[in-house]
């Protein structure tokens, strides 16, 4: 059952999850996207918080991340609001 607000659009970006106040980063790909989240793949999930900052390779453009699920190589990701 779909229960996304936001119709995905499949894509295969490089990008790095940012962690430790951007000293360190968890390379991955971003396999769906939409203006509400993505879909990323990881080598593993383990240690990735809940809470990240999502950096685009092609561009270097930043998403603030909330996790709202996991698997064992995959985890789809809520992107903050604009205030």
């Amino acid at each position: 059952m779909e229960r996304r607000r936001e119709l995905r659009v499949r894509v295969l970006k490089a990008a790095r999850i940012l962690l430790n106040g951007h000293f360190s980063a968890i390379s991955c790909t971003v396999r769906n996207i939409s203006e509400g989240g993505a879909c990323l793949s990881v080598a593993s999930t383990i240690g990735i918080p809940e809470r990240f900052d999502l950096m685009f390779e092609a561009d270097k453009t930043m998403r603030s991340c909330r996790m709202v699920w996991h698997g064992e190589q995959r985890l789809g990701v809520q992107f903050a609001r604009a205030a």
